[in-house]
């Protein structure tokens, strides 16, 4: 029997299809009356809090659930869709039905690029979304940044106050108009307006100034990322000495002339959600963009208001042969905020805060609701992997395979992010940030807030850090729900398990600056095994002490002095940290039999090994030390008999003193100590593995991020035939902790666990 047999019915027939998912704000109700158009159906279909509800009847109903499956429209993410037979009701017409409200089970798309139509019409003359820098479709633009609650319709959005002209009006009523319920549908007669002229942006930047511009989640800071002087300037006004800018360019073959470009980085770079996608430079852009680094952070543009502002700048080309075109252009496009502060969203705010820094504060009366960072990725062990979670993947949530109880995890103090579950879905918040000032706990409280709202939760357990000093501890603590207190390095794990729904017992390992362990010590190296609710911590790292206390992780020579009063070496600190007038006094109080904090953590092992190769001896943000050493290597090599494992211990003292007999600097001291180190992790880990009869290795921490040190150990654990999961979903550092505590909440329930009640 042909398909199309299989399709064609003399008998008409009524069928009642409950779509959930992704499938509000994409377009999906005119692509569902299209096709019933083409089927000749009648009936009608609806947004309603659980998601869309269709009806169709006529001899093509079974073809239309087919259709339906196999091509839904394409920001369309489909979790069910059931089926209904119903008795024969007639009717001439397929209708667009009124949206009913009501408590929410459905969700809201993620904010995606600039669709290729949309860029046509936006330099197209005759169109009447010409030079419109908010256009938009149902295929792109705004979704999760501007809603405010469910089911999608524009009286939710903060396009609720403009009026539709008639044109938009039209075409918005006309299911063959690709604009057919497209929600922020809005042109230059309707629409909000922008403040500046597109020209005035672009003299400002060619002049060498620095600009501030509206984007779909916040402000960003921009200016000529191939103008020293002006890069330079723009650190100094921002008070943002060395941590690397993200720059944007037009295309991929633009991004081609900055820096070397895989094939799937280039996938990540044209992928819809546009995120900054970490790349090896060529050496083209100006210093300061990324100082002491090897990778530079690119984005395509994806709002027309960028494509209007680099257009302008290009000197106005023809466009359909300057959009694929290489071409010089390269504008640093960072958040614009202060100090880790919450990414300005506000006008005001903007207007009001920025002026100090930006020559031009442009924007628009476009009300952004929620804000959202630009996500950054890279692709590690062959594949994407989040560096931060933000624009254009948040809400889409996560499989956690089971059904539970609705969590709401608080995450770590650090890169904090915020977990809600509904069933089985996990949805992780946007990056949040650092909670160390008052605007980002702030900013944490709104998103809480808002996830709630549009996705109509009510948490009933809260999960949380061991740390009691957390804020996000205190906060969960706060809620008065039940409480499932989770070590941070077993979140680590139970993310990444969770979001591969594996099964069965699996060895985690844990790699990263350090959490607070079962005993009460700062833990960042560790082997924990994992099944469901059980888990036991293994293996660590050889303890270093940690003097200073948070004060190492800034200073990385402490951790230069501490490996080597480890080594018994300490006359050696003078010359080994000449840069660090501290070191000798501080190796005089190990001397003179002072006692500090042990901590296995692998991070202030590289901080250590940083300071005493030259590298790295005071960092301007996390993990400086760390990826300045990982920048210098070109091939890994690893030195035979540089570490030992005594009981599950991973002792590293013999790759130190190598280190220092050998007096390796710079490339020298960053190559060995990455080979030896992914040696060493290997040994550990396979040896671990046999112990315990395990084939699944999950590896998370934010060391993870380390590209070098990622490929490296996943390759070596695989070519020993372990089945090796890198988070993929969630970042690897701190931001995906939340994923984790909410994912064993779960576990611990299914298993019948108490929880604590404060």
């Amino acid at each position: 029997m042909t398909a199309q047999r299989a399709f064609a019915s003399d008998r008409e027939r009524r069928l009642r299809l409950r779509v959930r998912g992704a499938v509000q704000g994409v377009g999906f109700r005119p692509h569902v009356y299209g096709l019933a158009a083409r089927l000749s159906l009648s009936g009608f279909v609806r947004n309603d809090a659980e998601g869309v509800l269709i009806e169709v009847e006529g001899a093509g109903a079974d073809q239309f659930v087919h259709a339906l499956r196999l091509a839904p429209p394409p920001l369309a993410r489909i979790d069910s869709l059931d089926v209904a037979e119903l008795p024969l009701s007639g009717g001439a017409e397929f209708v667009i039905a009124a949206t009913v409200a009501g408590a929410s089970l459905t969700r809201i798309g993620a904010d995606v690029a600039v669709c290729e139509a949309c860029l046509t019409e936006l330099f197209d003359p005759k169109s009447r979304f010409y030079r419109y820098p908010l256009v938009n479709c149902t295929h792109c633009g705004p979704r999760y940044t501007l809603t405010r609650a469910l089911p999608y319709d524009r009286a939710q959005t903060s396009m609720a106050p403009f009026a539709m002209c008639p044109d938009c009006a039209r075409d918005y009523a006309d299911p063959t108009n690709r604009r057919f319920h497209a929600e922020p549908i809005a042109c230059r007669e309707c629409g909000p307006k922008l403040d500046t002229e597109i020209a005035d942006v672009a003299d400002c930047l060619g002049k060498g100034g620095v600009v501030a511009l509206k984007g779909l989640g916040g402000y960003h800071l921009l200016c000529d990322a191939r103008d020293e002087a002006t890069v330079a300037r723009l650190r100094r006004l921002k008070a943002r000495e060395a941590k690397p800018f993200a720059v944007m360019v037009t295309n991929a073959a633009s991004a081609a002339r900055v820096a070397e470009i895989s094939e799937a980085e280039r996938a990540l770079l044209e992928s819809r959600p546009r995120p900054i996608v970490l790349v090896r430079s060529r050496g083209a852009l100006a210093p300061s963009v990324a100082p002491g680094l090897a990778e530079v952070g690119l984005m395509l543009a994806y709002t027309p208001l960028q494509w209007l502002v680099l257009h302008a700048l290009a000197g106005e080309p023809d466009f359909a042969a300057w959009r694929h075109a290489p071409n010089d252009l390269a504008l640093v496009a960072t958040s614009a905020n202060f100090g880790g502060e919450p990414l300005i969203a506000d006008d005001d705010e903007a207007r009001r805060r920025l002026a100090p820094i930006a020559d031009l504060v442009v924007g628009h009366a476009r009300q952004i609701v929620v804000r959202a960072d630009d996500s950054v990725m890279r692709v590690l062990d062959g594949a994407p992997a989040f560096i931060r979670r933000a624009r254009g993947f948040v809400p889409e949530p996560i499989d956690l395979g089971v059904e539970g109880p609705s969590v709401l995890a608080a995450g770590a103090d650090l890169k904090n992010t915020i977990t809600l579950t509904r069933g089985r879905e996990a949805f992780v918040s946007q990056y949040v940030g650092d909670l160390d000032d008052r605007d980002t706990i702030r900013f944490r409280d709104e998103t809480i807030a808002h996830l709630k709202r549009i996705l109509a939760i009510e948490p009933e357990i809260a999960a949380c850090d061991l740390h009691p000093d957390f804020h996000s501890t205190r906060a969960a603590e706060a809620t008065g729900l039940p409480i499932a207190r989770v070590q941070h390095h077993l979140a680590h794990v139970a993310a990444v398990a969770a979001e591969h729904r594996l099964s069965g017992g699996v060895l985690g390992v844990a790699l990263d600056g350090q959490g607070y362990g079962t005993d009460a010590r700062p833990w960042g190296g560790e082997l924990i095994t994992l099944d469901g609710a059980d888990w036991e911590r293994v293996g660590w790292l050889e303890p270093l002490p940690l003097p200073g206390g948070d004060a190492a992780a800034r200073e990385p020579w402490r951790m230069g002095v501490a490996a080597l009063a480890m080594l018994g070496r300490l006359d050696a600190a003078a010359r080994l940290l000449p840069a660090a007038p501290n070191a000798a006094r501080l190796a005089a109080r190990f001397t003179a039999g002072a006692h500090f904090p042990l901590t296995t953590s692998l991070g202030r092992v590289f901080d250590a090994a940083a300071a005493l190769a030259g590298v790295r001896l005071m960092q301007h943000y996390e993990g400086q030390a760390a990826m300045e050493l990982e920048a210098l290597v070109a091939r890994p090599r690893a030195g035979a008999g540089l570490w030992r494992i005594v009981e599950g211990c991973l002792v590293l003292r013999p790759l130190f003193a190598a280190l220092i007999d050998e007096n390796l600097r710079g490339r020298e001291a960053a190559e060995l100590f990455h080979g030896t180190l992914i040696a060493a992790l290997d040994a550990w880990i396979a040896a671990a593995a046999a112990a315990h009869d395990l084939t699944q290795v999950a590896l998370g921490g934010g060391c993870l991020m380390n590209r070098v040190l990622a490929d490296g150990l996943a390759a070596a654990l695989r070519a020993r035939g372990l089945a090796v999961y890198l988070p993929r979903a969630a970042p690897a550092n701190d931001g995906g902790v939340s994923l984790g505590q909410a994912a064993f909440a779960h576990a611990l329930l299914s298993a019948g666990a108490s929880l604590s009640e404060d």
